[in-house]
């Protein structure tokens, strides 16, 4: 459907509405019909409402117990399930942790974040994070972690030391979620967002492209988020990093285009949230990443790797953002 075929008004307050929480499947899609250039400039306005246009979060991502999880999810090398050739890992001794944040913070990031392999984590491990935590937060960085599915207690002890952001994606649209998961359901994640949000946590909270989905389950998955209580503060788009051995191999890649109208769509639905370019730069030229950048996106990964999966190097994203007159922003409070 085009735009103009459309009777949703793209032109009034679906596209400028400052903040909203009860957007409707119909304006999502419109959104994604749009003429391009005309949804990058709706975009880019409003990300000039709400940032500084030349200014990106840099945070990085540190791999703290990798493989062995058991969960099914189709994208995933980490999974038990599938044979990828992943080495299994326990949890990261402490001061290895902190040398990795130390080099984050030497190479300009100003939030450190943590993802761990697990289902759900005992509380023997939460214990152990809680030391991580703390460690990153006296370095003076931002301390971001991802563990899974949480207990009310467990929430509120990573809140008790510390704890800026946690991560926990929704992946999809609710209509798709069953092609790609079937060991947790699209409520246990919308729950454990609601319990993140109950113990005074940041939520930092996205998605994947490139699973096979169709544009009604992205603009589906951007209006799940955007209709949340309480829009999430980061908000990661990941491009699906195809690995061998995992079912999602082979699936045919999204045009990148589409990717920067989700990048747009996204900044336009949650205009206060950081928009962060996640998984999958290695795939992006440095025109697709500007082409993200115009659209709205403001914050990225940065390092070598991704969990388990490559990432630009630090040097080719200064260069990158050098051509474009972009500055790093460390710590930087979310608007």
């Amino acid at each position: 459907m085009r735009a103009q075929e459309s009777s949703v008004n793209l032109s009034g307050p679906a596209v400028f509405a400052r903040v909203r929480h009860d957007w409707r499947r119909e304006e999502a899609e419109a959104l994604f019909a749009l003429p391009f250039n005309d949804l990058l400039f709706h975009a880019q306005s409003v990300h000039r409402e709400h940032f500084d246009p030349n200014e990106v979060q840099v945070s990085s991502l540190l791999s703290i117990k990798t493989g062995a999880c058991s969960e099914d999810c189709a994208y995933c090398p980490q999974s038990a399930r599938y044979d990828t050739g992943l080495p299994r890992e326990g949890l990261m001794p402490l001061d290895e942790v902190l040398k990795a944040a130390r080099t984050a913070k030497e190479q300009g990031a100003g939030r450190f974040c943590m993802g761990a392999a697990w289902r759900s984590p005992k509380d023997r491990d939460i214990e152990r994070i809680c030391q991580m935590i703390e460690g990153v937060k006296a370095l003076g960085l931002e301390a971001c972690v991802t563990l899974g599915m949480l207990t009310d207690q467990q929430t509120r002890r990573l809140k008790e030391a510390g704890l800026d952001y946690y991560n926990h994606n929704l992946d999809t649209s609710e209509e798709y979620y069953s092609e790609i998961i079937t060991t947790r359901t699209y409520q246990d994640r919308l729950d454990t967002l609601e319990r993140v949000r109950e113990a005074g946590l940041n939520v930092c909270c996205g998605g994947i492209v490139g699973m096979g989905e169709s544009d009604k389950d992205r603009a589906g998955l951007l209006m799940q988020l955007a209709n949340l209580p309480q829009h999430p503060e980061s908000v990661p788009i990941n491009l699906l990093v195809q690995v061998e051995g995992t079912p999602l191999a082979g699936t045919e890649k999204l045009d990148p285009l589409v990717f920067v109208r989700t990048i747009a769509a996204t900044r336009i639905m949650m205009p206060k949230s950081r928009v962060r370019l996640s998984a999958g730069r290695t795939d992006m030229s440095d025109e697709m990443q500007a082409l993200c950048f115009l659209a709205g996106a403001n914050s990225i990964f940065y390092g070598e790797k991704l969990l388990t999966t490559g990432n630009p190097e630090a040097e080719r994203d200064k260069r990158l953002f050098r051509r474009l007159g972009l500055r790093m922003a460390g710590i930087y409070a979310d608007a």
